[in-house]
C-alpha cells in the first residue's frame, strides 16, 4: 500500500487527461497505480463543475470516503479540478476527511504537495491561479500497446458564454508551443499509437497566445506529417471560429478524421443571444453547409442545452428545426442548470424542471429517429475501421470506429487490436454499427 495512489475521475475528456497525467508524473516520483480504494495510500478525486450531474456524483463519492479515513487515519484523500478551484478551503469544512484540495492550475505540483502532507501531516489547499504550468511533455511516457490517446494543445477559455463555469475554473485562454505538441504526437506515434486527439476548450482558437501566432490548421498540417500516426481528430470547437482554413483541412489534410464536434447549444437566435454565444442559427448552418459541401460524408455531432432561462415552446421548437435541418450524426443533450458565478445564474426567468424535463425527452426522441435513420444507410457499405479493444458485447468481438466516428462491434480475434480492418456493416444501432471483419 506504501505510495500507491488510486484517481477517480468526473467529467469531460479533459478531465481523463489530467487523470492520467497526474497518474504518470506520480509514477515518476515513486507512485504506483492502485487498483481500488482498499489498496491506495492515497485517493485523488478529480472534479467537474461544468455540468451539475457531474458535480453531485463527485460531492457523494466525497462523502462516501470519510468512512475509509475513519478505518485508515493515515490515508491521503485529495480533490483535484474544477470543484477545487471553484471551492477551495471551503471543501475542508464541508469534508474534514480531505488532507489535499488542488485546483486546475496546479496539477502538476501535486507529488510535492503530497510529499509535504506526508511530511508535515498538514492540510493543504492549492488554488493559486498565477503561474500557471502546463504539463511537461517530456515527463510523458505512453503505455505499452496503446492505441489513441488525447494531446492538450491549449487550456482555459475566454468566450463567456453566460452559463459556462469554464473560463471561472480553467482561466484565460493559453495555447502550447507548437513544436512541444509535435514532440509528444511524435512519441506517441513512435510508441505505436495510430491515432490522436487533441483537446481544448476551444481548439479553432489555438495559437492566438503564441508569439508568433500561429493557426489550428498549422498545427494540424504539422501533426499530419508525423510517420506512424494514421489519424487525427480534435474537440471541442466553437462554431464563432470554424474559419474556413479548417474547413479546408477536412478535405486537404488525409489523416484528419471526417468527423467535427460542433455545439450548437441551441436553435433559438434569442437563446443564443442571452446564452452569448456570437453567433446565429443561420451562420450556424451556413457553416454546416460549407463543410458538407468540402467533405459530402462529414460526420457531424453537436451539444444542446434545453431549458435554458427564458427559452418559450417557441425557441424549443427552433432548436428541433435546427436538429431536423442540419441531421446530426449524435447529439449530446443537457438539461440547463445553474453554475455558480455565471451571469446565466442571476437570471430570473427559470424554465419549470417539468417543462426541462418534457423537452428533453422530445429531443432525444427527435435525435434517435435521425440516428437510426443515418446509421441504417451504412447498412451492406464497406468501411475501414480502427480496432482499439474487446467489445463489451462477447469476448469474441473486438471495437473499433471508423473515420467518422461511428462504433462499430465485429466478430474478430484479439490480435486485430491496433490495425485497421474492413468491416462490412451488417445492421445499425442508435449509437453503433455492428458487422463482418472481411
Amino acid at each position: 500500500m506504501k505510495n500507491s495512489v488510486f484517481i477517480k475521475t468526473f467529467g469531460c475528456q479533459m478531465n481523463d487527461y489530467d487523470s492520467y497525467r497526474m497518474l504518470k508524473l506520480l509514477e515518476s516520483s515513486g507512485y504506483t497505480a492502485a487498483a481500488s480504494y482498499d489498496e491506495a495510500s492515497v485517493i485523488l478525486i478529480n472534479t467537474c463543475s461544468v455540468r451539475e450531474k457531474a458535480e453531485v456524483k463527485a460531492y457523494s463519492e466525497l462523502g462516501r470516503l470519510k468512512f475509509l479515513k475513519r478505518n485508515n487515519p493515515a490515508l491521503i484523500i485529495g480533490v483535484a479540478g474544477c470543484i477545487a478551484q471553484q471551492e477551495g478551503k471551503k471543501l475542508l469544512g464541508k469534508y474534514p476527511q480531505l488532507d489535499l484540495v488542488v485546483g486546475t492550475y496546479a496539477l502538476t505540483k501535486v507529488p510535492a504537495l503530497l510529499s509535504q502532507i506526508r511530511g508535515r501531516r498538514q492540510k493543504i489547499v492549492c488554488t493559486d491561479m498565477n503561474g500557471a504550468e502546463m504539463y511537461p511533455a517530456g515527463s510523458y511516457v505512453p503505455e505499452k500497446h496503446q492505441i489513441t490517446s488525447f494531446v492538450s494543445i491549449m487550456q482555459g477559455c475566454e468566450n463567456y458564454c453566460s452559463y459556462c463555469i469554464v473560463p471561472f475554473v480553467r482561466g484565460p485562454e493559453r495555447s502550447r508551443e507548437m513544436t512541444e505538441i509535435v514532440d509528444e504526437v511524435c512519441r506517441l506515434a513512435e510508441s505505436g499509437v495510430k491515432e490522436v486527439t487533441l483537446l481544448g476548450q476551444n481548439v479553432n482558437s489555438y495559437g492566438r497566445t503564441l508569439t508568433p501566432q500561429r493557426t489550428f490548421p498549422e498545427l494540424l498540417a504539422a501533426i499530419n506529417a508525423i510517420p506512424g500516426l494514421e489519424r487525427i481528430r480534435f474537440t471541442t470547437s466553437h462554431p464563432k471560429d470554424l474559419s474556413p482554413e479548417l474547413i479546408e483541412a477536412f478535405r486537404d489534410i488525409d489523416k484528419l478524421c471526417e468527423h467535427i464536434h460542433l455545439p450548437l447549444q441551441s436553435g433559438s437566435d434569442r437563446v443564443l443571444r442571452r446564452m452569448n454565444r456570437k453567433y446565429t442559427a443561420a451562420e450556424y448552418l451556413k457553416k454546416i453547409a460549407a463543410l458538407r459541401k468540402m467533405v459530402p460524408d462529414i460526420s457531424i455531432t453537436s451539444d444542446m442545452i434545453v431549458g435554458f432561462p427564458g427559452e418559450t415552446e417557441e425557441n424549443f421548437q427552433a432548436t428541433l428545426d435546427a436538429v431536423a435541418e442540419v441531421g446530426f450524426d449524435d447529439l449530446f443533450f443537457f438539461r440547463y442548470s445553474d453554475r455558480p458565478g455565471t451571469k446565466a445564474s442571476g437570471f430570473t426567468d427559470k424554465v419549470p424542471y417539468e417543462i426541462m424535463i418534457q423537452r428533453l425527452t422530445t429531443l432525444k426522441d427527435k435525435q434517435t429517429e435521425i440516428s437510426i435513420a443515418k446509421n441504417k444507410r451504412l447498412v451492406g457499405m464497406t468501411l475501414p475501421v480502427l480496432f482499439e479493444e474487446k467489445s463489451q458485447r462477447s469476448p469474441e468481438h473486438m471495437a473499433g470506429r471508423t473515420r467518422t466516428n461511428k462504433v462499430v462491434n465485429s466478430m474478430a480475434p484479439e490480435r486485430i487490436i491496433g490495425t485497421t480492418a474492413l468491416v462490412k456493416i451488417e445492421r445499425a444501432h442508435i449509437h453503433s454499427l455492428s458487422g463482418k471483419l472481411l
